[in-house]
């Protein structure tokens, strides 16, 4: 398993990223993981109670120790406030990534400040070799998100993806990837 050496946090202009912890159950639950407008174009349920959230965090925290997922908190710098997440999925070097911001926080740019960053750290990882992601091609305000971040369309997947909160419908995506070149340590 190759393994990512990341932060337990990071700071950008107007951000503090976090690693996750039990105790921002709460306040994931009320700002985003029960959202329907939040999670529309997620790959998992609208969180109906805690009990999911706090299920969720147990997850994060065993796989950041597993070094196959890890999962950021987006908080405000000025004071403190949660407002979304980044997560990035490691697949021995083979990155995928996704965000999520409570609806509250759309619209002021903070995704994308917060996707730069954690862009710039991924490409210092030794042996990651591709950074990308899909995205629901209804999605346009995150399509905007991944090409301010330098991410280019790699292609188009006709009923590639299943949205739960979609009414479980296949829909087609864009596969969107970092263009970087990276000699990999075999």
């Amino acid at each position: 398993m190759i393994r990512l050496d990341l932060p337990d946090q990071f700071l950008t202009e107007r951000l503090v990223l976090q690693r996750l912890r039990y105790e921002d159950a709460e306040e994931i639950f009320y700002t985003y993981t029960s959202k329907p407008e939040a999670t529309r174009y997620v790959s998992w349920r609208t969180h109906q109670t805690m009990d999911e959230t706090r299920s969720f965090l147990q997850y994060a925290i065993w796989a950041w120790k597993e070094g196959t997922d890890y999962t950021y908190t987006i908080r405000l710098k000025a004071d403190g406030r949660l407002i979304g997440s980044v997560g990035i999925i490691n697949e021995n070097g083979k990155i995928q990534f996704g965000y999520i911001l409570s609806p509250n926080y759309w619209n002021k740019g903070y995704t994308t400040e917060a996707c730069k960053e954690t862009m710039q750290l991924l490409l210092k990882q030794r042996n990651v070799y591709r950074i990308g992601t899909y995205v629901d091609l209804e999605n346009i305000a995150s399509i905007r998100v991944l090409e301010k971040c330098g991410l280019i369309e790699e292609a188009r997947l006709t009923n590639w993806m299943r949205f739960p909160n979609q009414n479980n419908r296949p829909k087609d995506c864009a596969v969107y990837v970092l263009p970087f070149k990276v000699a990999v340590n075999p």
